[in-house]
């Protein structure tokens, strides 16, 4: 649920950074750790129990960046910054320019940016530890069809988490929402501040929201942008969030067919990735990038993250063209991929935490998954509800924060923004979560992409006047 063109980017350089300075007793420590795209970038950390019920399991130190209110004459306070995931860098995305858009400078005039790494992602430590082979076997069906295919399925998983929790320690039981959302109060009170300003993006909004609903006092203005319902039944979002990648395929393979700027134009789409696919599951598409044939699965999650940015559109056609050409190579839709990425056993052991899987058995999954490819013929390999419930069928480790409501009651008011044609969180979802915080406003955008931040200047706009201001856009505002 992470702006994974976005954050993918950040990836390559944020493990250059330097490590933060550590928290002082009476506040934080900021040293400057400049980069290219931000010379002002400051750092520090903080300290936070792994366990608060346990203390004797010692602390997790959080790594913070923070870009200085360029106008401090007129200084609103801390904008609290996450991109989303689970599992990404708030550190990266801040001190590597995620903010950076001339339709944010208001936001770097007003406020100190504070991006943070949440317990165990990225520069916090310890960090989520996996072997990649034993996290991620490509071979695996994801969608098994007998018994003994689910018991391997769930064989493997429980294999992957015992990895995780031995190269780990006790941190990966305790890397769920709600304690990162504690985590949120003990920077807030580090930061010297009685209330915060949050923008958060896609899996940012659950936290943003659990904080809220923890915290309401503490809240001064909170954008919530591509949201989750994280009150909604497991198996309703598998299905919705489904159907939402399938219509964003839909749209672009509508787009593509008559577009000059995309290689695929005059062909029809979703033959040409219905073939693709089709072929890879076969073992017959190459990929350059993985040094072996790409599986079908590994296809799909390269379009759908590529669906995450209306702008990349013209390079989706251009990767489809390259993986169905003559002589594949689907190296453009692969290298866009979470599976082999180092932030991909906090993105499996946050999701267990969240969104464990509701399976029971063969038939139950069985009878899901026929449902699934229902609602996206298309699309149906990959969906990220289906890939977080899927990797935790067998996962052993109890989760600490399952679907349930997390209503807000008491807060300022919250701004929700959710997208008709969002592929990763639909656009019920943002109603569902507007529903349960008390004053809340709804922007909806009628335009495509996940999250309006990154696709929509009417939405950049709403979310920077209302961050400054505290007031909500009118109710009912449509970005068209």
């Amino acid at each position: 649920m992470d702006v994974r063109r976005i954050l993918v980017a950040v990836a390559v350089v944020v493990v250059s950074a330097a490590v933060p300075a550590v928290a002082e007793a009476s506040g934080l420590s900021w040293r400057p750790c400049a980069t290219r795209q931000e010379p002002t970038a400051e750092c520090a950390a903080v300290d936070v129990p792994i366990d608060r019920a346990r203390p004797e399991l010692g602390s997790a130190r959080l790594a913070l960046t923070r870009l200085p209110a360029r106008d401090p004459a007129h200084r609103i306070g801390s904008l609290l910054v996450n991109p989303g995931g689970p599992g990404g860098s708030g550190v990266g995305f801040v001190q590597f320019g995620g903010l950076a858009s001339p339709d944010l400078a208001r936001l770097r005039q007003r406020f100190d940016v504070v991006g943070f790494d949440p317990r165990g992602d990225w520069f916090s430590t310890p960090r989520v530890t996996c072997d990649p082979g034993t996290l991620f076997d490509p071979a695996l069906d994801r969608f098994p069809a007998s018994r003994p295919s689910f018991d391997a399925l769930v064989a493997h998983n429980r294999k992957a988490a015992e990895d995780c929790l031995a190269r780990t320690g006790p941190l990966l039981a305790n890397v769920d929402t709600q304690s990162a959302a504690e985590d949120i109060e003990t920077i807030r009170a580090a930061l010297g501040e009685s209330k915060i300003s949050w923008l958060g993006l896609s899996y940012g909004t659950e936290l943003g929201a659990v904080y809220a609903s923890k915290h309401p006092g503490r809240v001064r203005t909170m954008v919530l942008d591509g949201a989750v319902d994280h009150a909604r039944p497991l198996r309703q979002a598998i299905l919705e969030e489904a159907a939402a990648t399938e219509d964003a395929l839909v749209r672009f393979a509508d787009w593509c067919r008559d577009a000059t700027g995309c290689a695929l134009r005059g062909q029809d789409v979703l033959r040409v990735y219905d073939d693709v696919v089709a072929r890879a599951a076969r073992g017959a598409i190459w990929s350059s990038d993985l040094g072996r044939k790409a599986t079908a699965d590994e296809i799909s999650a390269g379009v759908y993250n590529h669906l995450y940015l209306r702008d990349e559109w013209p390079a989706l056609g251009t990767a489809l063209a390259a993986a169905g050409g003559e002589f594949p190579d689907a190296r453009a839709l692969t290298e866009r991929n979470q599976f082999l990425s180092p932030i991909y056993g906090a993105y499996r052991a946050i999701g267990c935490h969240d969104f464990p899987s509701p399976f029971t058995g063969p038939s139950d999954m069985g009878a899901l998954a026929g449902l699934v490819r229902a609602v996206a013929p298309h699309s149906w390999r990959y969906s990220e509800y289906w890939d977080f419930t899927s990797g935790c069928t067998g996962w052993p480790i109890p989760p600490k924060n399952p679907p349930h409501p997390h209503p807000v009651h008491g807060a300022a008011p919250i701004l929700v923004v959710g997208g008709a044609h969002d592929p990763a969180t639909p656009l019920s979802w943002a109603r569902g979560l507007a529903a349960s915080i008390d004053g809340s406003a709804l922007l909806t955008r009628a335009d495509d992409g996940h999250t309006g931040l990154f696709n929509s200047a009417c939405a950049r706009a709403a979310e920077v006047n209302y961050l400054v201001s505290g007031v909500t856009p009118g109710h009912g505002h449509i970005c068209r």
